[in-house]
């Protein structure tokens, strides 16, 4: 059985299944929508869980009309911090609970705790999500639990934008 975590696909591979360009995929990359493995080489390396989210990225921007800013704000929407547990002090002055520009994974070099020194890649907020079906189920169930709390920052749009 095949691990969809674990990176095997080059980049020229991922574009001819998805028919895009390697520019594309690294335009999301550059642009905080992706994280690629790469090799000593320099070489990316992507999983099967990487090009469902491309996938998704590619949809949301082609057939939903999302802008890439507006993907990296729906991923920025992520709560990492109840996803990892953060303690308290350290979410306060996290940029990814203070603002709503980039996913968390954005700002591995302006926090502190282990999301300083763990791999994104594999870090359980990153692995969540790979298809649109799996971002908008992990955003909905986070609304829902931040409106019991009183503690919303999600805007009602979400579902257009990830279908």
């Amino acid at each position: 059985m095949i691990d969809k975590e674990e990176p095997l696909l080059t980049i020229g591979v991922v574009a001819r299944k998805l028919n895009t360009s390697v520019h594309s995929i690294r335009l999301y990359e550059r642009e905080g929508l992706l994280l690629s493995y790469k090799k000593e080489s320099g070489h990316r390396l992507f999983s099967e869980k990487d090009v469902e989210r491309i996938v998704c990225i590619k949809k949301s921007i082609t057939e939903n009309k999302v802008s890439i800013n507006g993907m990296r704000m729906l991923l920025s929407l992520i709560p990492c911090w109840k996803i990892k547990n953060c303690p308290k002090d350290e979410r306060d002055t996290c940029p990814a609970f203070l603002e709503h520009e980039s996913p968390c994974w954005q700002y591995k070099d302006t926090v502190k705790g282990d999301c300083a020194t763990n791999d994104c890649r594999i870090c359980p907020v990153y692995t969540s999500i790979g298809s649109c079906e799996e971002l908008k189920s992990l955003l909905q169930k986070f609304m829902v639990l931040d409106s019991e709390t009183a503690e919303t920052r999600t805007p009602t749009r979400i579902n257009e934008a990830t279908q």
